[in-house]
């Protein structure tokens, strides 16, 4: 059992935290309450970022001292919204919101995955017609196993994570956002994922 911290309590964190509760771990939910952030932090070994991407950087800046030597699962992606409120533009072009949060917390482990799905298929990946992938970014091996550990629990195959690398590589999977709108208004919101197929 691991102990979990989802910070974000909308689709994505409340979907995940029910799914790792049901796994088994020890979670923890941060919500909008001034102090649970760092409550909720300080107490876990794993943080995940379910935050929108836009505000997440200050938000975790902030938890400095609460992530030193933990894991921090970023499956956010920060974007420039369009008026209908869909992904429009990346916020970091040329870069990446888990590289730009590796780089604020050069002593907590960022981990990116899971970002390039809808948040149904994040818990449960065998419910589509394929078989999909979730992505590894990050500099920390050791971390990305947990990580690949933590998802196996969620329902992924192992045959379904490919590392991608380190934390620079999560620019490429962040970019993939941008499919995401064009698919929306042309299908619906449909659970779908990002897949190489092979």
């Amino acid at each position: 059992m691991t102990t979990i911290a989802v910070l974000g309590n909308g689709r994505v964190g409340g979907n995940l935290a029910a799914a790792l509760t049901r796994a088994g771990h020890e979670v923890t939910v941060a919500d909008r309450t001034p102090g649970a952030a760092v409550a909720a932090a300080r107490t876990a070994q794993i943080v995940i970022n379910a935050t929108p991407g836009a505000g997440s950087l200050d938000l975790f800046v902030a938890l400095r001292e609460e992530l030193r030597g933990k894991i921090l699962v970023d499956v956010s992606n920060a974007t420039v919204d369009a008026p209908d409120g869909l992904p429009a533009d990346l916020l970091y072009p040329g870069s990446s919101l888990a590289e730009q949060l590796q780089e604020a917390l050069p002593e907590t482990r960022v981990v990116k995955t899971l970002n390039t799905m809808l948040f149904p298929v994040m818990t449960a990946p065998a419910t589509l017609t394929r078989a999909p992938d979730a992505f590894l970014s990050g500099e920390d091996p050791k971390a990305k196993q947990t990580v690949r550990e933590v998802l196996i629990d969620l329902g992924w195959r192992e045959e379904w994570i490919t590392d991608l690398g380190g934390i620079q590589s999560a620019r490429a999977t962040e970019a993939a956002i941008l499919f995401v709108p064009h698919v929306i208004r042309s299908s619906g919101f449909v659970p779908f994922a990002i897949s190489i197929a092979r």
